[in-house]
């Protein structure tokens, strides 16, 4: 994997100096899929701007905000970002947000103005002035700055969030358009959950490796197992990316029966 990535990292300095005289520092930054989905809430992050999310869900595990407490409490999470200097966006604006929101699964869109005398919102009088500090300092909030939440699903939330940081930064215009972010994305899963056929499917194709470490998990717990993949991406798009095969017979064979392809099947196909 090393070498591959190598090698497509020597590949993509050299184009962009040729095309647009650009020089690319290497090595890339990487960056695994959980941190990714973590800190960015999308495996595609757009790194030229900060307005990272934040897990707030330790702070408000309990609060007398219904909607948080009981979204950690159903095994969910909370999380918040930062929109610096957005205390100016109109009702009308965070109405449109909250739509923004709603396409990607979420219920609605909890905010806060943080003014010189506190929390400017609906939901502040749930919360005490312990807990707003403490989300406060969480999110690095000044007076001035408009707090966002997302309370639901892990996934969720993640995807709501993420694309809303990826809208806001559209919007608001905090990327320069002459900055090269370059970041490979690591370790994705290698399987996911299809609860509609009740069976696993391949992440990325059923001839993914797992990770050396991982293999044990396929026996046990094969949600868990990690994938020998990875993705390029370049200023929240992604550009390239691959996968090291499965080398083994037998690690190959325990993917099919993972994924429901009986030995007769698969021989045919």
């Amino acid at each position: 994997q090393d070498d591959v990535v190598a090698v497509m990292e020597g590949m993509i300095a050299k184009v962009f100096k040729d095309a647009i005289d650009v020089e690319v520092p290497l090595p890339m930054a990487r960056m695994t899929y959980d941190e990714a989905l973590e800190r960015f809430g999308v495996d595609n992050p757009d790194l030229r701007f900060d307005m990272e999310l934040k897990n707030l869900s330790g702070l408000v595990d309990g609060c007398g905000f219904k909607v948080f407490a009981d979204a950690v409490k159903g095994g969910g999470v909370v999380k918040g970002l930062n929109a610096k200097g957005c205390a100016t966006f109109s009702r009308k604006q965070m109405d449109d947000l909250t739509d923004f929101v709603r396409i990607y699964g979420a219920k609605g869109l909890a905010y806060a103005k943080v003014t010189e005398e506190g929390w400017q919102s609906p939901i502040a009088k749930f919360f005490s002035e312990t807990e707003i500090k403490s989300i406060n300092d969480a999110l690095d909030a000044e007076t001035g700055d408009m707090l966002m939440f997302g309370a639901d699903a892990t996934n969720i939330v993640n995807e709501s969030l993420g694309r809303l940081r990826g809208h806001l930064g559209s919007k608001l215009e905090l990327a320069g358009k002459n900055d090269y972010k370059f970041v490979w994305i690591t370790e994705f899963p290698l399987l996911e959950w299809d609860g509609e056929s009740r069976r696993h499917v391949a992440v990325h194709h059923p001839f993914t490796a797992p990770m050396d470490e991982d293999l044990a998990l396929l026996d046990s717990e094969p949600g868990k197992a990690r994938a020998k993949a990875y993705d390029l991406v370049l200023n929240g798009s992604e550009i390239g990316g691959g996968s090291i095969r499965i080398h083994d017979q037998q690690v190959q064979s325990r993917m099919f029966e993972l994924l429901g392809i009986g030995e007769e099947e698969a021989r045919e196909k």
